[in-house]
């Protein structure tokens, strides 16, 4: 599998579940075992994830095996995964864990699945596990996080860590990297050897933060991090979230209100979907009777975000507003850009640097990032 990076802008099609195609009134389902509820406008508001559903099908579980069951669960997690990632991307949780070492001292992989695993990992050199998974990724597959942890806690040699991040959630990633990376480049000094970070498939969360830490941390060049990482592990990281992370950092995590507005008495129900909320989510309009508009006022860290309206469950764009080029399935999406106040400032010309397609970092300002690391609150 190759990276993806340069896939041209990924709207949701009509082959694709009906998610975001302008004329398509199907809703986009959500991710098979996860379900985010909306309304909040700062993300340490929202709600966390719920488990959703099982495996759907004709064949009611009683009368399937477990590795059936698991085999149809892998199918469906491998088909949202491809949906939201906008790649091609497969997980088998029944062939059990894997992983590629990255470095001598870093592997990324998928998720333990049993006390035995830390056996594994153990025997490989391994002192911190990294587990990026919420619990709704864990209780979808069945995984008895405690069970792992308990063991891990009886090792003198191991020590089993979570920091999590939503699946599929690009925003959430940004938003969450630095105080994930903080904690665990503190495991590192702390506990040395090699480190294990997973997520579920160990194909999206994982390689991102560990592209964030070889980065910030290790002395990589974005790109050079980037194409190691693929050479040993076929994965799709976001690296946009990774470069706006780093931009957070330095110039702070500012926001800044945007308003979004449709025309139309004749209209009934007015949402929007996109922005910081993912494609899976859809935030409401409010009427506004004297002006005839559906509004929405939101606050948003800097960057690009593309949106999409639902206008009475009808996937459609507004051309008063700005347009992507057609993606490669001929669907355009809205989209915004939030800029800070000062659009010359030295804040302004950093945020472009690094949003370039190779960015590097200069030694100071690694030695600002490990100083930020080094100080940020450890999280519970």
């Amino acid at each position: 599998m190759n990276c993806l990076q340069n896939l041209p802008r990924w709207s949701p099609s009509p082959s694709r579940s009906g998610f975001g195609c302008p004329r398509h009134v199907k809703p986009p389902p959500p991710p098979p075992c996860f379900l985010r509820i909306t309304g909040a406008v700062d993300s340490a508001d929202r709600p966390r994830s719920l488990a959703l559903k099982a495996v759907s099908g004709s064949t009611p579980s009683t009368e399937m095996s477990s590795s059936e069951v698991e085999e149809e669960k892998s199918e469906e997690y491998s088909s949202t995964m491809t949906e939201a990632m906008g790649a091609v991307l497969t997980y088998r949780h029944e062939l059990g864990m894997n992983y590629n070492f990255i470095r001598p001292d870093l592997i990324v992989g998928s998720c333990l699945q049993t006390p035995k695993d830390v056996d594994k990992l153990r025997a490989i050199g391994v002192k911190t596990i990294f587990c990026l998974q919420q619990d709704p990724d864990l209780e979808y597959f069945g995984v008895d996080i405690k069970a792992i942890r308990d063991y891990a806690e009886t090792c003198d040699d191991i020590r089993h860590l979570r920091a999590q991040i939503r699946d599929f959630d690009p925003f959430d990633l940004r938003m969450r990297l630095p105080a994930v990376v903080s904690k665990l480049y503190k495991a590192i000094n702390r506990n040395g050897g090699v480190t294990y970070i997973h997520c579920t498939a160990g194909l999206g969360r994982a390689p991102a933060v560990a592209l964030a830490y070889m980065f910030w941390v290790q002395g990589y060049k974005l790109g050079e991090a980037h194409r190691l990482l693929q050479s040993k592990r076929s994965c799709f990281p976001k690296v946009y979230a990774i470069k706006s992370a780093t931009a957070d950092i330095f110039t702070g995590f500012k926001k800044k209100p945007i308003s979004l507005t449709w025309q139309g008495y004749n209209s009934s129900i007015v949402e929007v979907s996109g922005l910081d909320i993912g494609w899976g989510e859809r935030l409401p309009l409010q009427f506004d009777e004297e002006q005839g508009l559906w509004k929405l006022t939101r606050e948003l860290p800097e960057g690009d975000y593309e949106y999409k309206y639902i206008v009475d469950g009808e996937w459609t764009c507004n051309k008063q507003e700005l347009l992507t080029s057609p993606n490669k399935d001929g669907h355009v999406n809205n989209y915004i850009k939030v800029l800070g106040d000062d659009r010359s400032s030295a804040g302004a010309a950093l945020r472009n640097r690094l949003n370039a397609d190779d960015p590097d970092l200069t030694r100071d300002e690694r030695l600002q990032i490990r100083q930020y690391l080094e100080a940020y609150l450890d999280e519970e």
